[in-house]
């Protein structure tokens, strides 16, 4: 068994917490019992996946999506009563990991996205910033951007929206996992062919028409699945604790 407080010391090292700046607490969210052997995860610290996780008798659940967001109510009442209580009553921890998930270069979901679609990373969407979120990079091979968007579509399970000339051909690729669809202005300072995120906004269509940078939106959660799960694989082996990777459906 794994002692909580060392795994959350671990995390915070491996992480590098205290360095970023973000909109919630990253770390122990929600305090459960002191020994671990059996790690959840997800992407957001749902009803649906707090219920799995004690059916699974879980001792903790790792996610992208925790808790405690910056100018969310602060009353414990609702859906977050409810969560946090099951929590409790099951005596089950919550580790929550935001940006700190999002930037880190080998288990992080802009790394792990890369990984999957075949993209070779070159630098930081944000190029003055050292621990920029998002990555710019390059395709193995060129293709159009109708080419590119099925095979985003084929590798995340989801149809994933372009918006540009279809038979443009992409070379140069920024992306950013999640809801980043305001960063194509970074993008397009950058003079990529294409820029990827999670989600899509009415401004984002006209930006990506009158400036010729492609755009692709391929679903918050389904850009952001690989690191958690990256993550809590890293964790099992680092430790010899048993981790469940499971996926909650979210269509946005």
């Amino acid at each position: 068994m794994l002692d909580r407080k060392h795994l959350e010391q671990y995390l915070a090292r491996l992480l590098n917490i205290s360095s970023i700046r973000d909109y919630c607490p990253n770390g122990l969210q929600v305090e459960g019992r002191s020994k671990i052997s059996r790690i959840v995860g997800g992407v957001t610290a749902s009803q649906a996946l707090i219920d799995k996780a004690i059916a699974l008798e879980a001792d903790a659940i790792l996610v992208h999506h925790g808790y405690f967001w910056k100018g969310e109510a602060e009353p414990i009442t609702g859906i977050k009563q409810a969560r946090i209580k099951a929590l409790l009553a099951n005596d089950i921890s919550l580790f929550a990991y935001h940006l700190p998930l999002d930037i880190h270069p080998e288990l992080g979901n802009n790394a792990q996205l890369a990984k999957l679609l075949g993209f070779k990373t070159t630098g930081g969407l944000e190029p003055d910033n050292r621990q920029s979120v998002g990555l710019v990079g390059e395709l193995e091979q060129a293709m159009s951007l109708s080419e590119l968007t099925q095979h985003i579509s084929s590798v995340l399970g989801r149809t994933a929206l372009s918006i540009g000339d279809e038979q443009k051909q992409i070379r140069s690729v920024a992306w950013c996992t999640g809801g980043a669809q305001s960063m194509i202005d970074k993008a397009v300072a950058l003079g990529v062919d294409a820029y990827l995120s999670g989600e899509i906004s009415e401004p984002t269509v006209h930006i990506a028409r009158e400036t010729g940078v492609a755009y692709i939106s391929a679903g918050h959660h389904a850009t952001e699945r690989y690191g958690a799960k990256a993550l809590g694989e890293h964790l099992a082996q680092e430790f010899d604790i048993e981790f469940l990777f499971v996926d909650i459906d979210n269509p946005v």
